[in-house]
């Protein structure tokens, strides 16, 4: 292991324009990449933001004794979809109403708005059929004057949802297929390059394993640090985006060591086909 890790080091010194190239053309790749998975990620962060927001109001008859009002929500607060039930009283409704339309505070006068429960759903229970299953739930006590769920901006925003998921995967591996060419023809290239030392290698005997082993921790190499370059290149896009125009969400650290092992194993993969050939051809 000592010698491929040594051989894998001379490899760099002997073409070091060569292994400078591969590693760029890998950064490069997965940069591009990584700008994608960089709008991706805000994109569903934003979506998650707004379906946070989605929640059940149901509308109380006047006068509802407190004690209804309270055994209700100690139903409905044990479903499994339902994160918080809270109470509304009137007056706590006139004065967000006032707060939320301003425009119209002239309109609100004590007594207009009714008292409600308000109901939210936990993650993953926002999609229209379930709300509405709520919904529906929650109309059959007799004091619940009516419920509303905006019904339609739901289904918009399940729709908008399941597109931008759609679409991210389809354009997510078409971007990672494209990196994947470029840096296994940029890896391809160098190894060929070393044509000659690896039919040497071979006419001497060398084993498959022992030619390729050098070549393969070489490709483990490179795709690290392209990785490696491909995130800081990605930072420094996210950081100018955020302080020009719109503020952006980095990735956490489990997705940038998901980005550093994708470009380690692109090398690898990279490296084995490209020897492989070689190999082959010289027997």
């Amino acid at each position: 292991m000592s010698l491929a890790l040594r051989e894998a080091m001379l490899g760099f010194k002997r073409a070091p324009v060569l292994s400078a190239l591969s590693v760029t053309t890998i950064a490069f790749s997965l940069f591009a990449f990584g700008l994608f998975s960089l709008v991706a990620l805000n994109i569903r962060n934003t979506l998650r933001n707004v379906e946070s927001r989605v929640e059940i109001r149901a509308f109380l008859v006047d006068s509802t004794p407190p004690e209804s009002i309270a055994a209700a929500m100690g139903d409905i607060g044990v479903y499994t979809e339902v994160a918080r039930v809270e109470y509304v009283t009137p007056e706590q409704a006139l004065e967000r109403a006032r707060k939320e339309l301003g425009e119209f505070n002239d309109v609100f006068e004590a007594g207009v708005l009714p008292g409600s429960i308000d109901v939210r759903l936990r993650d993953g229970f926002r999609d229209p059929n379930t709300v509405k299953q709520i919904a529906d739930r929650i109309k059959v006590y007799t004091f619940i004057d009516d419920v509303r769920f905006g019904e339609e901006w739901v289904k918009k925003l399940y729709s908008i949802r399941n597109v931008a998921t759609a679409a991210g995967i389809i354009l997510g591996l078409a971007f990672a297929a494209v990196a994947i060419i470029v840096i296994g023809a940029t890896i391809r290239m160098a190894v060929m390059a070393r044509s000659r030392e690896i039919s040497i290698m071979r006419l001497v005997g060398a084993t498959d394993g022992f030619i390729r082993r050098p070549f393969l921790i070489e490709g483990f190499v490179k795709g690290v640090l392209g990785g490696a370059m491909a995130l800081a290149l990605t930072y420094v896009a996210s950081s100018l985006i955020s302080r020009y125009f719109i503020q952006t969400e980095f990735f956490g650290v489990r997705l940038a060591l998901l980005g550093l092992l994708g470009g380690a194993i692109i090398g690898v993969v990279g490296s084995a086909v490209s020897v492989g050939r070689q190999i082959r051809r010289v027997q």
